[in-house]
């Protein structure tokens, strides 16, 4: 695995504290930071990175609009926020935007490093707090019942992983709650994804489960 990353991140001890961070693992070909979004957009093209990590208040330009800017190009980043925000509004226009993924600046160095490997490989990490507050967004907790048409194409433990899922749980907590490894969960999310013909965890629960 040789992930081309970029940082988009205005604060400079932060800033060299991910790269410092980051280039100790030999996940990455490449690692390439900016401190702010201007300069991002203006080499992103040329650069095609496989993932990005990016901050929500910047100066100028801010994250969430440089996502939105960059997919109305019809171009097909991997977006992945590292803020310090967790109200409902910036998370609710940042996924809407088209980031895939959302995790706090608080996140261990482990999980942080784990989500963006999460997004290289097609999945939507985030921190706990932030996936419990986007699941209630789109699961009906009046009328949590399932659907059974849907669920009657789904495995046993696909259908497990897919109740954690919807709980907010990350693919880590999910291994070692069904004691399997992160090896194993993977595969099996990938398989609920194609059976319920949807691309992302928000997806998968909302056809489920339902919205509000």
């Amino acid at each position: 695995m040789q992930i081309k990353l970029g940082i988009v991140e205005d604060d400079a001890e932060i800033r060299s504290g991910f790269q410092k961070l980051l280039a100790n693992s030999e996940n990455f070909s490449a690692i390439i930071t900016y401190d702010n979004a201007e300069d991002f957009m203006k080499n992103y093209i040329n650069e095609q990175f496989d993932v990005v990590l990016m901050d929500i208040q910047l100066p100028g330009i801010s994250g969430i609009e440089c996502i939105k800017s960059i997919y109305d190009k019809n171009l097909k980043p991997q977006f992945l926020i590292c803020s310090v925000y967790e109200d409902d509004d910036n998370i609710f226009n940042a996924l809407c935007a088209g980031a895939v993924g959302y995790i706090l600046k608080n996140s261990s160095p482990e999980k942080l490093l784990e989500g963006i490997i999460e997004v290289y490989q097609g999945g939507s990490p985030m921190s706990g707090e932030i996936a419990r507050k986007v699941i209630k967004t789109f699961r009906n907790d009046n009328n949590p019942a399932p659907t059974s048409s849907h669920l009657s194409l789904l495995t046993a433990r696909e259908k497990e992983i897919l109740d954690l899922l919807s709980k907010g749980y990350r693919y880590k907590e999910i291994a070692d709650l069904l004691f399997i490894s992160i090896k194993t969960v993977r595969p099996h999310i990938r398989n609920i994804y194609e059976k319920l013909q949807v691309s992302s965890r928000m997806d998968a629960v909302n056809k489920v489960y339902g919205k509000r």
